[in-house]
């Protein structure tokens, strides 16, 4: 997951359109020749913007932080998910675990320092 988050912030990713900010990533983890999968539905409500092995990755340019924490509750619910990186522009701590399930964010932020 770490590794992931480091590809991630070594990159200057757009920040005004989360859809345009995926593909940014995507491009990014291709390039690190990281296999991914897009928009992976979890279930029928939760639809998560990547899954690399079994780390999800979620993507949030704008939105309250507490719905923020509430969708990644819902994810680390799924047995697919062994663990969680939440990608944002926003000011945002998770703790070490949800759900049992390891967390980290990286900052979209970073890349552009």
């Amino acid at each position: 997951m770490r590794e992931i988050k480091d590809i991630i912030e070594r990159h200057r990713l757009p920040l005004n359109d989360e859809k345009v900010t995926q593909a940014a990533i995507a491009n990014a983890l291709g390039l690190a020749g990281m296999k991914f999968e897009r928009e992976v539905r979890l279930s029928d409500e939760d639809i998560v913007d990547f899954m690399i092995g079994r780390v999800a990755v979620e993507v949030k340019i704008k939105g309250a932080k507490a719905a923020i924490y509430r969708q990644l509750e819902r994810y680390a619910e799924h047995e697919r998910v062994a663990s969680i990186l939440l990608v944002t522009s926003r000011s945002m701590h998770l703790p070490a675990l949800i759900n049992g399930k390891p967390t980290l964010v990286a900052s979209l932020s970073r890349g552009w320092l």
